[in-house]
């Protein structure tokens, strides 16, 4: 559990976020309260549930990407998902409930990692034994020549093995076998392709069924002959992973998820809808009484045992063009009592998005443009100009936010990044007259600006 304090948060998010305060301090605080559960008396504990926020806001003002800078903030699990993906029981699709089993599948992952590191050293060691045994076999009395063109055996007296052995572990520590080859015996799963159709579940039975066919099928030995460096890598992986207690990882995983986890919910406007009685609509309708025990607390089936939702934090967000968050089921809108509106973003904003934070639109070209040997420069009031045209195209078409600055500056680097590996002139400024040169055309035609987006 992260244990960043609210101001923390927000600073972080403030290298890569520009503007939306309110959501940011939302959120913040919403982490912080995950901490301080943890820490009052158990009694209470129990009794104090995540408060969910609705971020409601066009496309393209940092809604997703406040969701995905806080999957990297945070020690908690996390998991993004789209509601629009989501079908009522009884439709063929992804049920709600598959989103908790995404996210626990994520978490195992995370920590069978965590601890395939910290058992690391040991399983390097393991593994070293084994690259030697397979170097120098222990039994048959077999020697092995160390000159120079190759590795060949040789009968010697077995009182001689100890020293060859460790003679052949110096060598493999310096890297002098590494371009040595020996035969390794790889494990290969033989499993017939199966696929299973169901309304409730079907990712989760086809998991299932692998599982439990993998374990009864043999496992199939395969003989390679891979260099000694590569094959030091699978025997240290293999050992890690044997080293590794499941039922420890799976057991931490469960109280990680059900303790701490964050599920962000993207578009949850698309299933709101004014009126059920036309046929999409009552899917729609369906999807959100099905994420309602999920969201209020219950306890969802995975391959791994019961998972309990009631302490997960959910994160929903929507544009609301069309629909209001009052659309929304009465239920599954109480379960949502935090909503924070984030603003629509104008030249000063697309400057600022431009310029400051650490992956700066800038910054990712001028960066991809050195690996040719060319050095760009933008003039400040070259900036200015494509904010400005950011926004005005904004205003004359659909307001996608930042993300008309994805397309303008393609259009308007275009020819130096198709040029760039032949050019002889390694240094290109960006002025003024340059920006309204390649963009006129666009801010111009608003039928252009339709089409580049």
């Amino acid at each position: 559990m992260s244990q960043l304090k609210p101001s923390e948060i927000v600073n972080a998010l403030d290298k890569y976020i520009i503007g939306q305060d309110k959501a940011k301090k939302s959120v913040a605080i919403a982490l912080r309260n995950r901490w301080r559960r943890q820490h009052v008396a158990e009694d209470l504990k129990d009794e104090i549930a995540p408060k969910n926020i609705i971020l409601i806001g066009p496309t393209g003002v940092g809604k997703t990407e406040i969701a995905r800078r806080l999957s990297k903030l945070t020690d908690s699990p996390f998991s993004k998902v789209e509601a629009s993906k989501f079908t009522e029981v009884g439709y063929v699709g992804r049920d709600v409930e598959s989103m908790i089993r995404d996210l626990l599948e994520l978490t195992v992952n995370a920590v069978r990692q965590r601890e395939q590191i910290a058992v690391r050293k040991k399983a390097e060691q393991v593994a070293e034994e084994r690259m030697l045994d397979l170097l120098l076999p222990k039994t048959g009395g077999a020697n092995i020549s160390l000159q120079a063109g190759g590795i060949s055996q040789e009968a010697s007296p077995p009182d001689n093995n100890v020293a060859t052995r460790q003679k052949l572990r110096e060598m493999l520590k310096k890297g002098t076998l590494d371009n040595r080859f020996v035969d390794l015996d790889v494990s290969e799963k033989s499993m017939p392709m199966v696929e299973i159709f169901s309304n409730s579940g079907m990712e989760e039975m086809g998991i299932n069924l692998r599982d439990m066919l993998g374990n009864i099928m043999p496992k199939n030995k395969k003989r390679r002959k891979v260099k000694v460096k590569e094959a030091m890598q699978t025997l240290i992986e293999e050992e890690a992973q044997n080293l590794v207690e499941m039922d420890r990882v799976i057991k931490l995983a469960i109280e990680k998820v059900e303790e701490s986890g964050i599920i962000f919910l993207d578009e949850i406007d698309k299933i709101a809808g004014k009126d059920s009685r036309h046929g999409p609509d009552v899917s729609r309708e369906g999807v959100q009484r099905d994420l309602l025990p999920i969201v209020e607390g219950s306890t969802v089936t995975t391959k791994y045992g019961p998972v309990k939702t009631d302490h997960i934090l959910f994160i929903a967000s929507g544009a609301f063009h069309t629909v209001k968050p009052s659309d929304l089921i009465p239920e599954l809108q109480g379960r949502f009592p935090i909503r924070v509106e984030l603003n629509s973003l104008g030249s000063a904003e697309f400057y600022r998005i431009l310029t400051e934070p650490r992956n700066a639109l800038l910054l990712q070209y001028i960066a991809l443009l050195r690996t040719e040997g060319v050095e760009i420069v933008f003039e400040d009031e070259a900036v200015v100009d494509i904010a400005r045209t950011a926004e005005d195209v904004n205003n004359l078409t659909e307001n996608i936010g930042a993300r008309r600055l994805h397309t303008l500056m393609e259009r308007l680097l275009e020819d130096v990044l198709f040029a760039a590996p032949d050019m002889d002139e390694k240094k290109v400024v960006i002025d003024s007259a340059y920006v309204q040169e390649k963009l006129k055309d666009i801010k111009g035609d608003e039928d252009l600006s339709r089409y580049i987006l």
